[in-house]
C-alpha cells in the first residue's frame, strides 16, 4: 500500500526547482501511507510531476520502487494498491516479450497498460488500487480507481494546474487548489456522516468515483471522466442470469469464491494477520485463512468495559476454536480522548462514523505485529446483513399491503413509549436474542412504516433529517438516494437497498474509515468479501436465499457453520459500535461542551447554534440518545479548528446569500 500525488503545471507559473520542492512536500504529507521509500519523477518540459511514497509489501527490492518507467522511459506510473492476480497475468505479458526486473504487481500493471491499454488492463485486475498513468506517447494523464472505492483518489483542475493525490492534505499544499468550504458538502455530511463522492469538503476538489477513469489532456485542458465497471451494470447482468441452484448449492459456490478471494489476499512478503471482532464476517475470513493452510493466523480485536458493546469474549472463543494467535485491546474513554485530537488530520475531511476510534486503535494494535491485515468489511453489503435488509425482506414487505393510515397508527403506537422504556420492558429477554439498543431500533423502525422503499432507505441512513435547517446556506445535491426511477431496475427492495449501500455507504463511510485509520499507522487492510466476483455473484442469488428463514446473511452463516459451531456466532448483530453517547455525558462532556458553545458554533459562519444546542441539552438530560447527530457536529468543529491551525487554512466562509 502506498500514497501517490502529482500535478501538471499548465501555466508554467513556477520554476522547476519550485515544483520539485512542492512535489517533495506533497510526498511528505502522505509519508504515513508509505514510510519505506519515496520518489519523484518529473518532465519539466511537459510540466508533469509524479510523486510516490512506498509501503513495501510485494517485492521489497528496488525493482518495485516507484515512480516506475516503461522500458523506453516515456511512460510512467504511480500506484497505490494490490493486484492479487498479477502473477496470473504476468506469463501472458512475458509471452508478449516483456522482460521483468522483479516480481512486484506494479511492473505487471505497467506492462499491462502498455500492452492492453489502461482500461482493458484494469478490467482484468482483481484487487484494490488507485493509480496515475502518464502516457508519454499521447502526452495525457489517466487516473483510475478500483471498482468499489477501497483506495481514495482526489483531483482538481484550477488556477493553471491539474492536481491529484491519495489524500486531501497534499492537495492543500498546492497553491492552485481551491480552499473554499463547500456548504452543500457540509449539509450532505450532516446527513450521512461523510462527504459523498464525487464531491469533497472543498469546492473544486473532487473524488474520483469508484470504478472510474479520468483522462486529462494538458494540451486542450479537457477532463474526460468515464467508468470501466459499475455496480448497477453488474447487478443488471446478474439479474439477467440468475442463480438457479438450491440454497445449499449457493452456499457451496459462495464458500469457493470466498476461499479463493481470501487465499489470493494472503500473498505478501511481509507479516500478515486479520481483524477478528467475533462477528460473522471477520470470522468467515479468519476461518478461510486457517482452512487454506500456512502459518498460524494472527488475529486482533477490541474490547469495551460496556457489556452492550463488547464482543471481545466472542472473538476470543472463535480464535480459540480456529487456533489463531489472538491479541486483544481494551478500549475505554481515556483511550478515546487520546485519539480524538488526531482524527481531523487522519481523515482530512469531516468524518463522523464513531467506529473510526476503535478501527484506528485495532489497526495500531495490529501494526505492532504485522504489516497487512485482512478484514470482514463488505459482508453486510454483499450478503444482505443489515437490519434494513431483513426488515425490507420481512416486516416492511408484509406491512406494505396495509393501508397507509393503519401503518401510521402502528408507527404511532411503537413510539408511544420512549426508547429507554422499551429497553427496560424488553430487558428480561436474554441478550443473546435481544438486539443492542432495542428501544432505539424500535423508534428508528416506526417512521419507516408509512414510507416507500426509497424514502425508507434515505431515512435509515440519515442522521440530521433536515441539514439545511442547521447549515447556513447549505443545500443538498441529488444522488443515488434521490433517484426516483432507480427502484424499478431492481427485482425487490432488498437488492435495491444493497445496491444503494454498495455505491453510497460502503465507499463513503466504511472504506474511507478503514483506509484512513489503517494507513495512519502504515497498515495495509485487505477485504476478501469485497472481491468484485463475490459482488457479481451475490446479485445473481435471489434475495429469498440471502434472507432464508428470516435471517440476514443466511449464506455467510452457513459457510461459517462449516468451520465454527453455530453456538459461537449466533447472536444479535452488534456492529463495531462505540458507547459515545455515554461518554459524551461523562468523560467527554467538557470537551463536547466547549465545542458546542453558542459562540463557537456561530463564529464558524456555517452552523445555526439553535437546533444544535437544543439537541445537546436533550442528550445531556437523557431524554434522547443523540450521539449520531452530535458526533458529526463535534467532528466538524474539530476539523475546522485543525484547518485554522494549518499553514494554509481554508478561505473565509462566504456569507450565505
Amino acid at each position: 500500500m502506498c500514497g501517490i500525488a502529482g500535478f501538471i503545471d499548465l501555466a508554467g507559473a513556477r520554476s522547476s526547482g519550485q515544483n520539485d520542492a512542492l512535489a517533495r512536500a506533497m510526498g511528505e504529507a502522505v509519508r504515513h501511507r508509505g514510510p519505506d521509500a519515496g520518489g519523484v519523477w518529473s518532465d519539466p518540459e511537459a510540466g508533469v510531476w509524479l510523486v510516490h511514497r512506498r509501503l513495501a509489501i510485494i517485492d521489497l527490492t528496488e525493482a518495485g520502487a516507484q515512480p516506475m518507467a516503461s522500458p523506453d522511459g516515456r511512460s510512467w506510473i504511480v500506484y497505490n494498491g494490490e493486484a492479487y492476480n498479477a502473477a496470473d497475468l504476468r506469463p501472458e505479458l512475458e509471452a508478449a516479450g516483456y522482460r521483468f526486473k522483479g516480481h512486484s504487481d506494479t511492473e505487471v500493471l505497467l506492462y499491462g497498460c502498455l500492452h492492453w491499454g489502461v482500461e482493458k488492463t484494469v478490467q482484468r485486475l482483481i484487487g484494490m488500487f488507485a493509480f496515475a498513468w502518464w502516457d508519454g506517447e499521447e502526452r495525457t494523464l489517466t487516473l483510475v480507481r478500483d471498482r468499489l472505492g477501497k483506495k481514495p483518489l482526489y483531483w482538481s483542475k484550477a488556477g493553471g494546474s491539474f492536481v491529484f493525490a491519495s489524500e486531501m492534505s497534499p492537495m492543500m499544499l498546492h497553491p492552485d487548489v481551491p480552499r473554499s468550504i463547500d456548504r452543500s458538502s457540509v449539509a450532505e455530511y450532516l446527513r450521512t456522516l461523510y462527504v459523498p463522492a464525487p464531491h469533497s469538503i472543498f469546492e473544486g476538489v473532487n473524488k474520483l468515483m469508484p470504478g472510474g477513469m479520468l483522462r486529462f489532456d494538458p494540451r486542450t485542458g479537457e477532463v474526460r471522466e468515464g467508468t470501466y465497471w459499475s455496480v448497477l451494470e453488474s447487478a443488471e447482468r446478474a439479474f439477467a442470469d440468475p442463480f438457479r441452484g438450491s440454497p445449499e448449492e449457493a452456499v457451496d459456490e459462495a464458500e469457493a469464491l470466498i476461499g479463493d478471494a481470501t487465499q489470493i489476499r494472503k500473498v505478501s512478503d511481509v507479516p500478515l494477520g486479520a481483524f477478528l471482532s467475533g462477528g460473522i464476517d471477520s470470522s468467515v475470513v479468519v476461518a478461510m485463512m486457517q482452512a487454506g493452510g500456512g502459518a498460524r493466523t494472527r488475529t486482533f480485536s477490541i474490547g469495551y468495559g460496556e457489556a452492550d458493546y463488547d464482543e471481545a469474549e466472542h472473538a476470543r472463543e472463535i480464535a480459540a476454536h480456529l487456533g489463531t494467535d489472538h491479541v486483544e485491546f481494551r478500549l475505554g474513554a481515556s483511550e478515546a480522548l487520546d485519539v480524538i485530537p488526531s482524527l481531523p488530520r487522519m481523515f482530512d475531511e469531516p468524518f463522523a462514523d464513531v467506529s473510526q476510534i476503535p478501527t484506528y486503535l485495532v489497526s495500531k494494535l495490529a501494526r505492532d505485529h504485522v504489516t497487512v491485515a485482512l478484514s470482514g468489511d463488505g459482508g453486510d453489503e454483499v450478503f444482505a446483513g443489515y437490519n434494513r435488509h431483513v426488515a425490507a425482506g420481512g416486516l416492511l414487505r408484509r406491512l406494505s399491503g396495509l393501508p397507509r393510515p393503519a401503518r401510521s397508527a402502528l408507527a404511532k403506537a411503537m413510539t408511544a413509549l420512549p426508547p429507554d422504556r422499551w429497553q427496560s420492558l424488553l430487558s428480561p429477554i436474554p441478550s443473546r436474542f435481544r438486539p443492542r439498543a432495542v428501544g432505539e431500533k424500535i423508534h428508528k423502525l416506526a417512521p419507516l412504516l408509512s414510507l416507500d422503499e426509497r424514502e425508507q432507505y434515505r431515512r435509515v441512513v440519515s442522521q440530521w433529517e433536515d441539514p439545511a435547517a442547521v447549515v447556513v446556506g447549505g443545500s443538498e445535491r441529488p444522488g443515488p438516494m434521490e433517484d426516483e426511477g432507480l427502484r424499478a431496475r431492481f427485482p425487490d427492495a432488498v437488492a435495491y437497498m444493497r445496491y444503494l449501500d454498495l455505491v453510497t455507504y460502503l465507499p463513503g463511510d466504511i472504506l474511507t474509515k478503514v483506509d484512513r485509520a489503517s494507513m495512519a499507522v502504515s497498515l495495509e487492510a485487505r477485504a476478501p468479501l469485497l472481491d468484485h466476483r463475490l459482488v457479481e455473484f451475490s446479485f445473481r442469488v435471489p434475495s429469498a436465499i440471502h434472507l432464508r428463514n428470516g435471517e440476514g446473511k443466511w449464506i455467510l452463516r452457513r459457510v461459517l457453520e462449516r468451520h465454527v459451531p453455530r453456538a459461537l456466532f449466533e447472536r444479535p448483530k452488534m456492529g463495531f459500535g462505540v458507547p459515545v453517547g455515554e461518554w459524551l455525558r461523562g468523560p467527554l462532556r467538557d470537551w463536547a461542551e466547549s465545542n458546542l458553545s453558542e459562540a463557537r458554533l456561530r463564529d464558524t459562519g456555517l452552523l445555526r447554534p439553535g437546533p444544535i444546542r437544543a439537541l445537546w441539552q436533550r442528550h445531556l438530560s437523557g431524554e434522547v440518545n443523540a450521539q449520531y447527530r452530535i458526533w458529526p457536529v463535534l467532528m466538524l468543529m474539530s476539523w475546522l479548528e485543525a484547518q485554522q491551525a494549518e499553514a494554509a487554512p481554508p478561505q473565509p466562509l462566504r456569507a450565505a446569500s
